[in-house]
């Protein structure tokens, strides 16, 4: 078949937050149905869900020693039965909570670093371990509080953090931090796996490099709903969209500016492309 056709350039519609409300914002995620949206960052309360409009709805997860608090939130996923999953760098565990922010599960197996995680259509969680180098799928009752399976599902990866599911094949991407030769900052590595977990396609930033203008150091990954691999690049300050598993990589960039420091990316129901930006402090919101 004929390929779909790339997406469009993207306008801004709203930005949220600003340099008040979030502080050092680590990881944004759509709730499948509502047009919520959960952000992590490092201030008193380390969770704030937004409605639609914007608004600021609730605040949870205190900053504390607690079972329910949140050390440092690195990343955050919703689940379509509801529930705000958290990874905390600070003692090493996920968390998973209620909208209303109380806490209904927290697992702590033998996790070095757990980092980044998307949930899939299952309520599923897929979850990047930095520091082992692991991906998991995470298998829960969150309604009960009852961890089912936490199982490997792929090693030997290099400081795996960002992760995203496609919500219609299963393909799993992940972005991987290689370390630095010399003086520069080190480069990362976009790997596509499909739904059974084989390796389908991969790119590192010198590769990339051969292909592109400029430099990519890849912070977040998403998928659209045609299934095409959105990345976040701090290094230009774009969101740039890198194509399907099958014809990967293409280059497009859909966001070229207005943006300071991208480190978090999802999509809302509506299609909306939501960015968030650690450099001001915000969570902007695209629509074509």
């Amino acid at each position: 078949g004929a390929a779909a056709p790339a997406p469009a350039g993207l306008g801004l519609r709203l930005c949220l937050g600003g340099w008040g409300s979030l502080v050092n914002p680590t990881g944004v995620a759509a709730c499948p149905g509502s047009g919520l949206l959960a952000v992590a960052h490092d201030g008193k309360k380390r969770i704030h869900v937004f409605g639609p409009s914007g608004f600021c709805l609730r605040r949870f997860g205190e900053r504390g020693d607690a079972g329910n608090d949140i050390k440092y939130p690195l990343d955050v996923t919703v689940t379509s039965d509801g529930h705000v999953v958290v990874t905390d760098g600070g003692d090493c565990s996920v968390k998973a909570f209620d909208f209303e922010g109380r806490g209904v599960l927290a697992v702590r197996e033998g996790f070095c670093l757990p980092w980044g995680l998307d949930a899939t259509p299952k309520s599923e969680v897929i979850l990047t371990d930095s520091e082992a180098g692991m991906l998991y799928r995470l298998t829960a009752d969150f309604q009960r509080g009852e961890l089912k399976k936490c199982q490997v599902i792929r090693s030997r990866l290099v400081s795996p953090r960002a992760v995203a599911v496609c919500q219609t094949s299963g393909a799993v991407v992940v972005i991987e931090h290689l370390k630095a030769r010399g003086p520069s900052k080190g480069s990362t590595r976009v790997k596509i796996f499909s739904a059974e977990m084989d390796l389908i396609g991969q790119m590192d930033s010198f590769g990339l490099n051969l292909i592109f203008p400029s430099r990519i150091y890849a912070t977040a990954v998403a998928f659209d709903k045609e299934g095409r691999v959105i990345v976040t690049d701090v290094c230009s300050q774009a969101v740039i969209c890198l194509g399907k598993p099958e014809e990967f990589p293409i280059f497009n960039p859909l966001i070229s500016h207005g943006l300071s420091y991208p480190v978090g990316l999802t999509y809302m129901a509506n299609d909306s492309l939501v960015v968030l930006d650690s450099g001001d402090h915000s969570i902007k919101v695209y629509s074509s």
